[in-house]
């Protein structure tokens, strides 16, 4: 395939990936009636059949029977999916109890994240852009938990645990279908147990008669896997400075619907936005000077 079409195959991806996860409060929001509990278990159980089909659909059968076979890729992505649980339990109850704007500033901090625990994992030494960059963000929480009043644990909850999700899925030799896969067959049978133990709020769902919603949590598979798998295939394809701009999309999409819906939105909030941006803005020209940037990172 010539370079210039799988850059504008890997650029469709990666738009269409961020896009989509930009709207993902919309979804989330349209079931905020029902338990973040309820709603993170039908995710992860609707997932496991749209990431079937994907591996049928692509012939990857032979491949990921090799995938199982192998324990130490096994226990990576049941790391990775622990740490993508966490992240989607996180940002589902962040969605349904209005603080989407919270939710959107651990996307856009996630790549300073990133940048620090790969620094201590690998000591990678800080230039000045980046410690500045660091220190803008870091006023930015400090920011938040003094004049705000509350602490972001939310923001950096989301950023640590896609870092760390991140991180896995970079050295996990392995197709984003099959790992995907392989990490929804690691937490279906928790979120059917959880299902099980709580037989009344789901009763509840299905008794009702409302079609839509129970439309609306079948849709969680394919809403959940299509994105994540777009993710993948633009980051292989695509330069790191590339899918380094492109990952702002999905929090500022979440952003403005975080506005849209009402949040508070005060001057202590906007400082904290602020100096929050300002740190991004340093740390992508600091790679963009380096010729790269933070690893791209998958959203909820």
């Amino acid at each position: 395939m010539p370079p210039n079409q799988v850059s504008l195959t890997g650029l469709a991806a990666a738009v269409s990936a961020y896009t989509l996860w930009g709207f993902l409060p919309l979804y989330f929001h349209l079931l905020s009636n029902l338990p973040p509990w309820i709603i993170l278990a039908h995710r992860i159980l609707w997932s496991a059949p749209t990431a079937l089909f994907l591996i049928l659909a692509s012939g990857k059968q032979q491949e990921a029977w090799q995938a199982i076979r192998q324990p130490a890729l096994l226990i990576a992505l049941l790391a990775s999916g622990s740490a993508i649980a966490a992240n989607w339990a996180i940002y589902i109850w962040a969605v349904t109890q209005g603080r989407i704007l919270e939710g959107s500033l651990g996307y856009f901090i996630n790549p300073l994240i990133t940048f620090i625990i790969a620094s201590v994992l690998f000591r990678e030494r800080f230039n000045r852009l980046q410690i500045a960059a660091i220190i803008l963000a870091s006023l930015g929480v400090l920011n938040q938990a003094i004049t705000v009043g509350e602490f972001p644990w939310v923001a950096l909850s989301l950023g640590a645990s896609f870092a760390v999700y991140g991180a896995i899925r970079k050295y996990a030799a392995v197709d984003s279908r099959i790992g995907f896969a392989i990490e929804i067959m690691w937490l279906a049978p928790m979120a059917a147990i959880g299902v099980m133990l709580w037989p009344a709020a789901n009763a509840e769902i299905f008794k009702s008669g409302q079609i839509s919603t129970i439309l609306l949590l079948a849709a969680a598979g394919p809403i959940t896997s299509i994105p994540l798998i777009l993710f993948a295939q633009g980051a292989r394809r695509l330069r790191l400075s590339t899918t380094g701009m492109l990952q702002y999309i999905a929090p500022t999409l979440q952003f403005i619907i975080g506005l849209a819906l009402g949040e508070p939105f005060t001057p202590a909030h906007a400082l904290t936005f602020g100096l929050t941006w300002a740190g991004v803005a340093l740390f992508t020209l600091s790679s963009l000077r380096l010729g790269q940037a933070a690893p791209p990172k998958p959203q909820p």
